[in-house]
Formats: structure tokens, sequence, C-alpha cells
């Protein structure tokens, strides 16, 4: 559950050495060279990654873990599964371009509480944590800051797919899950099928796997009828009629 005591992204509670958003821009520019960012199959201080090649050709996932995103406290995962001609361009687009969209409308936030997090700070400090109904307010707004700024990453993603010169996005595409991990909280932002799997503890202390995600497949009716109202088909192939694409 989230419970801040305020209204913040990352940078509320202890004092942290960050970089500032120029900062951010300037490595923009060589992210292959970033070394808190791994998209290829490796491992860093706190998590690991890896795909394999299946046996329908060209590997299409492509996938990236992002720490220190915004804040020492704060990591990015993202896992892209490419479908179409151009699948593994479109996923490897995304997987490089969501995670930048998603900084910049995280960064126009923190831009308008300009000078909140120094009295965030303060209410930290004199908080008794007894007020539960501002921290449920404050729970709320959070929440929603970042529906807002996975929403308009998703939509201007999208967008820039649409127009891309050398990328065929009518025929071609990508599954996106996208998680942001700041100290123990988890914001998440997915479309298509893909999954995210938390593994947990029951009451016995045996590992349990949670499903995070719902996959979101033309053959729930909800999903169908959201591709057709976005002028979208749904149809199966005659060498697997049992799959709704």
């Amino acid at each position: 559950m989230v419970t801040p005591s305020c209204l913040e992204i990352g940078f509320c509670g202890k004092k942290r050495a960050r970089r500032t958003f120029s900062d951010h821009v300037i490595s923009l520019h060589h992210l292959s060279s970033l070394p808190s960012r791994i998209f290829t199959n490796g491992k860093s201080r706190g998590s690991c990654i890896f795909t394999q090649q299946g046996r329908k050709g060209i590997n299409q996932d492509a996938m990236v873990v992002w720490e220190d995103f915004m804040s020492e406290d704060m990591i990015f995962c993202g896992v892209f599964d490419g479908h179409g001609p151009q699948g593994h361009l479109v996923a490897r687009k995304v997987r490089d371009t969501l995670p930048v969209k998603l900084l910049s409308f995280l960064h126009s936030y923190e831009s308008k509480r300009n000078g909140s997090d120094k009295a965030c700070l303060k209410r930290n400090m004199k908080s008794d944590g007894g007020d539960t109904e501002k921290d449920i307010s404050s729970e709320d707004k959070l929440n929603s800051t970042w529906k807002e700024a996975f929403m308009k990453a998703y939509k201007a993603m999208d967008k820039e797919l649409s127009s891309h010169p050398k990328l065929d996005c009518f025929c071609s595409g990508s599954t996106s899950v996208t998680i942001v991990k700041q100290g123990s909280n988890l914001f998440m932002g997915y479309i298509g099928d893909s999954r995210a799997i938390m593994g947990s503890k029951d009451s016995n202390d045996s590992m349990v796997a949670i499903q995070l995600t719902v996959d979101l497949k033309p053959d729930l009716p909800r999903e169908a009828e959201r591709i057709k109202q976005c002028k979208g088909r749904v149809f199966a192939l005659q060498d697997e009629p049992e799959v709704s694409r």
C-alpha cells in the first residue's frame, strides 16, 4: 500500500544526492552507456534480465532495467514483446523511448510543484503519523499523479510510433509492461498480454506467485470492443483459428 506523508515523487524523507533533469537529458543521448541501465542479458546490483530466441525466427523481445531512474530509490523495469514483421524494431523503440517520456512527464510535474519538497520534508519531521485522513488523501493524489504520467507517456509513445517514417506500425506493434519501484511502492502501467508476476510469501513462509496484470487479449469481450472502437480488427489466422488476434 502506498502511504506517503506528502505528495512528491521520490524526494520525500531523507535528503538524497540526486541528479537534476538536465543531467538526465545529457545522459539520454548516450542511453546504452548509462551504467545504471541494462537492456541485454545481464545483471546489476539488484536485478537480472534474460531472454532467449524461440523457434519462430527473430527474437522480438526487448527489456530494460533502469536503476536510479529519477532518484536513488527508484527503479524502472520494462518488458516489451513485439509482433508483426517489424515487431522487434517497435519493441526496441518503445524500450528506449517510453521511459524517457515517463521521465519527462514526471519532471514536468516536479516543476509545477517547485519548492514543495522542502515543505514536505518539514511536515515529515513534525508528523506523528496519526493523521490517517491526510495519509489517505496523499495516497490518492500520488496514485493519480502516477496514473496520469503513465497514461500521457503511453499516449505520446503511441502517437510517435503512428507517425514514425521508418516503422510500419499498421501491421507491427508491441506489448508493454512497465513498473517503477520506489522504496516499497510499485507503480505500474501496461498494455497487451505480457504479464507481470510478483513473488511473495504466504502464511507458511512458502514462495507464491501473484499476477499483477490482466492479459489484454482480443478474446476478452471488453478488449475486443476496445479494439473495434479504435478502428482495429479482431480475427484469427487460418493456421491458428482458435487464437484471436
